[in-house]
């Protein structure tokens, strides 16, 4: 096994939350600087600065999995984890056929910039991100289960667009075991407080919407930078593990 430091909930320029330093190059400088192994870039509902991402990071020890912050129809927020360009893509294309047909508006969500490879401004995406999707969080799970990835339930100490503030409860149905708890809170105040989860396994990102929020966040015992390996490390499967750091 090996060990990775991982952060796998950064956004980039194209979330509309996102501050206008967060271009993939700046964000892959900042990740090198801290030593990361591997980060994820996940922007809400959308994928479209995954590719240049991929490019100005191959010549660098950094890994980038592909990845999206979904909202579903309830509301709530999940991280999307992908090995390939192609299949997040392709989860893309789903996603965006169930977003509402609205504009964004810059003045009040903020713009969704993409990016080229000298990491300049070059476009943006017209159609609003920021809002729920008509899938339910049991078809994000599957469908992207069926295209090889996974799904993380978001932030679920948070007290808005998570699954415990949203529904109130865990669904004993729903097909998922990891959940991410926010960058500050401490995994036994969060079991204490809600002890329906305290039979999963837990992740803690950054969820960086700026360049200093970017840290290292896990480290990951596993074989290799994969989704897979990911998601045996924090079940701890086969001598692989997980840790908050």
């Amino acid at each position: 096994m090996r060990s990775f430091i991982a952060d796998l909930h950064v956004h980039s320029v194209l979330s509309p939350c996102g501050d206008l330093l967060m271009t993939p190059q700046n964000i892959i400088n900042r990740s090198l600087e801290l030593g990361l192994d591997m980060i994820a870039i996940t922007d809400h509902n959308s994928a479209e600065n995954i590719g240049v991402a991929l490019e100005l990071a191959k010549d660098t020890p950094l890994t980038i999995i592909p990845g999206m912050e979904v909202e579903t129809v309830e509301e709530i927020h999940l991280i999307c984890l992908f090995d390939t360009l192609d299949q997040v893509l392709l989860w893309q294309e789903k996603v965006y056929n169930s977003l509402p047909d609205f504009k964004n508006n810059e003045e009040i969500f903020g713009p969704q910039l993409l990016t080229d490879q000298s990491d300049e401004y070059m476009d943006r995406v017209d159609k609003l991100l920021l809002t729920a999707t008509s899938l339910s969080i049991n078809d994000v799970i599957k469908e992207v289960r069926s295209i090889g990835g996974i799904a993380i339930p978001s932030h679920v100490d948070k007290p808005n667009y998570s699954i415990i503030s949203n529904l109130g409860f865990i669904p004993p149905d729903l097909d998922a075991a990891i959940f991410e708890i926010s960058s500050k809170a401490k995994i036994s105040k969060v079991i204490d407080k809600f002890n329906t989860i305290d039979n999963y396994s837990f992740i803690s990102n950054s969820d960086a919407h700026y360049l200093q929020d970017i840290k290292r966040s896990m480290k990951l015992y596993m074989k290799a930078p994969k989704v897979k390996e990911v998601e045996l490390a924090l079940k701890g499967v086969n001598g692989r593990n997980a840790e908050i750091m």
